[in-house]
């Protein structure tokens, strides 16, 4: 009997002794989950998706966006939803645009060409010189073809769809031509994604003269509120849980330029010449295409890193 109770008074102790460590340790928990900061992962933490912020009006290039509609409505929230997602891709746009938008925004203004427009490269190539599938190339993403009408030269060392000066002048005047031949400023965003003659098609067949209210191909259909979605997360990041300070952003580089007349006929030792590498000659200067520049006809202008 005695040793009955020896066993039963082991157990309780242990049982207590278990019940003091666990609220100990609970106690422990909480201390250390109230101490950590708000970046901190906690186990017991929920992410929490809540639909994009739609404003009850919505203007691009000074052009109403016809929210009434509810397929204009929810073509802004899918294009929301898509890009505030992408946290990659749209924050390094937002980033990069600490760099170029004032470049582009310049040249706009001297164009006459609206300023939202500058979303519309946003929307082609997330302020890249990159190259698409069917090999339209740079910020503007410029066919070859397309790209000589609009006296951007492409041959075999200089490709000046990859001067985003250059090709942000030669948007403006596809834009601006393009508004003058359709009417709104919406028509020539769809004539820049699918094609002028393309759009006017479409309009004649369908009897439509509005892109809100046109049936077209699916990546034409969505572009303008592509376009939009980037202008309304860009104008209003935070709004979308994106926050960035003014020195987060790509600061613009501070160039000289100069002016050359005569063949180079290797980059390499110019960029020595100027006591620069060849990366920065390249990086600076991305529509030089080869080791060498040829010149013929015109001079060429080609930056270098301000001293």
């Amino acid at each position: 009997m005695g040793r009955v109770k020896t066993i039963v008074a082991v157990a309780f102790s242990v049982l207590i002794l278990t019940i003091l460590v666990i609220m100990i340790c609970k106690k422990e928990g909480i201390a250390q989950s109230a101490s950590q900061g708000e970046g901190d992962t906690v186990a017991t933490s929920e992410f929490v998706f809540t639909a994009p912020y739609i404003p009850n009006e919505i203007e691009f290039a000074g052009e109403k966006v016809p929210l009434n509609n509810y397929w204009v409505r929810e073509g802004v929230d899918r294009e929301l939803i898509t890009a505030s997602n992408q946290h990659t891709l749209t924050m390094l746009s937002m980033k990069r645009s600490g760099r170029w938008f004032p470049i582009i925004e310049q040249i706009m203004k001297e164009e006459g060409l609206p300023d939202d427009f500058k979303y519309l490269c946003v929307a082609e190539s997330n302020l890249q010189n990159v190259i698409s599938p069917a090999k339209a190339t740079g910020f503007w993403q410029f066919m070859e073809k397309t790209a000589k009408l609009y006296d951007l030269e492409v041959r075999e060392d200089v490709d000046e769809r990859y001067d985003v000066e250059k090709s942000t002048h030669a948007a403006c005047k596809y834009l601006i031509g393009s508004k003058k031949r359709l009417g709104t400023w919406s028509l020539a965003a769809a004539a820049y994604n699918m094609g002028e003659a393309g759009v006017k098609k479409q309009m004649t067949e369908q009897s439509c003269n509005s892109y809100w209210n046109l049936y077209l191909n699916q990546e034409t259909a969505r572009y303008m509120y592509r376009i939009i979605a980037y202008k309304l997360i860009f104008e209003n990041p935070e709004r979308y849980h994106y926050k960035l300070l003014p020195e987060d952003l790509y600061s613009p580089i501070a160039c000289d330029t100069l002016r050359i007349d005569t063949t180079i006929t290797s980059l390499h030792s110019f960029a020595l010449s100027q006591n620069i590498t060849y990366k920065e000659l390249k990086d600076l200067n991305p529509w030089l295409r080869g080791k060498k520049l040829t010149v013929t006809t015109k001079p060429y202008t080609i930056k270098v890193p301000k001293k």
